[in-house]
């Protein structure tokens, strides 16, 4: 009867952490290496923002210096003269160009992105898909200058096609009016922006859309629902924060690409109405291209630009984070 009453025993309850105990975890990790590792995150966080915080600082300071010697209006002057006794310059052309551009890329780099990552994941077979995937890794990892000079040799002689029926049919909105001329145009660059941010965004889609819990999308099929119903209820809810976030760093890349765009665009400062005529500017293209031969002041005024370009990249990146908190019910961490 003992023994018995003995194996029959319930085990003894597992002590609780304390309050005491929580709040000490909560503030820090108690062992060596937990301290050690935590030390490392929280300093290379910190690292991080001072870097963010020295570039701000170092752009804010040669910016106020040259704009300060600025005879134009910095934001709205059409003319970058900063070789004069009276140096002109001003941004208005090169913002413009800049978020065209970006905005033609994005238009025609995010669908493709998306659609190609579903049929990778939800449609393709895997002995096709593997293949596919292998492929659009190495097009991420090809260098900027290569697809200027690919945009140059070969992409601007091919777009005549394109720009004449455009211009035959959609000439009367004024932004595919086409006057002749080589296609070193702003719809050319945010062709070749589309194509070069197009396997970072698929990359990064199909990587979100492979995390989809499985018994989402069984649930829905179980419940009828056809494959694309399926891709449509459960499979784009679910990745539609990492599409965003996706988007954003295909957006960073088009922001900042400097020598494809210097490559292919025939710069000028004036804002043309239609995208097919040659001319514009962006931020990073006139950097490169004006760096090298500007003296002191003309190069203060370049980071002047560059601070533009630096801020609009803040805000973009600001207004994502703000667009995927408002849908965290989608994320996959509260899936």
């Amino acid at each position: 009867m003992d023994i018995t009453t003995k194996n029959t025993q319930a085990p003894p309850p597992t002590p609780q952490p304390t309050a005491a105990q929580h709040k000490r975890n909560a503030r820090g990790a108690t062992r060596p290496g937990d301290r050690v590792f935590l030390g490392l995150a929280r300093g290379s966080g910190i690292f991080l923002l001072v870097i963010m915080a020295a570039i701000a600082v170092f752009l804010t300071w040669r910016a106020a210096v040259a704009i300060s010697k600025d005879e134009g209006n910095f934001l709205t002057t059409f003319e970058w003269n900063t070789a004069g006794n009276e140096p002109v310059f001003g941004i208005a052309v090169l913002a413009y160009g800049t978020i065209i551009s970006s905005i033609i890329a994005m238009a025609i780099a995010v669908p493709i992105a998306v659609a190609i990552a579903l049929f990778l994941t939800h449609y393709a077979p895997r002995k096709l898909s593997g293949p596919i995937a292998y492929v659009i890794d190495l097009l991420a990892a090809v260098p900027s200058i290569v697809y200027g000079l690919w945009g140059a040799l070969i992409l601007v002689p091919h777009m005549d096609g394109l720009f004449g029926w455009l211009n035959d049919y959609f000439s009367w909105t004024g932004i595919f009016d086409w006057e002749g001329g080589p296609a070193r145009s702003m719809l050319t660059v945010g062709i070749l922006l589309a194509i070069m941010i197009l396997p970072i965004i698929t990359n990064v889609s199909r990587e979100v859309f492979r995390q989809v819990p499985q018994m989402h999308e069984e649930a829905a099929l179980a419940l009828g629902a056809t494959r694309w119903e399926v891709i449509r209820m459960a499979v784009i809810p679910f990745g539609r924060s990492g599409v965003i976030s996706a988007s954003m760093l295909g957006l960073g890349r088009a922001l900042g690409e400097t020598m494809a765009v210097a490559t292919v665009l025939s710069p000028d400062f004036l804002i043309h109405g239609s995208l097919l005529n040659p001319g514009g500017g962006t931020f990073a293209q006139n950097i490169a291209s004006k760096f090298g031969e500007a003296d002191n002041f003309g190069r203060d005024a370049l980071i002047a630009s560059g601070l533009v370009l630096f801020v609009i990249t803040l805000l973009v990146n600001g207004a994502a984070r703000m667009i995927i908190a408002r849908r965290k019910e989608y994320s996959g961490a509260n899936a």
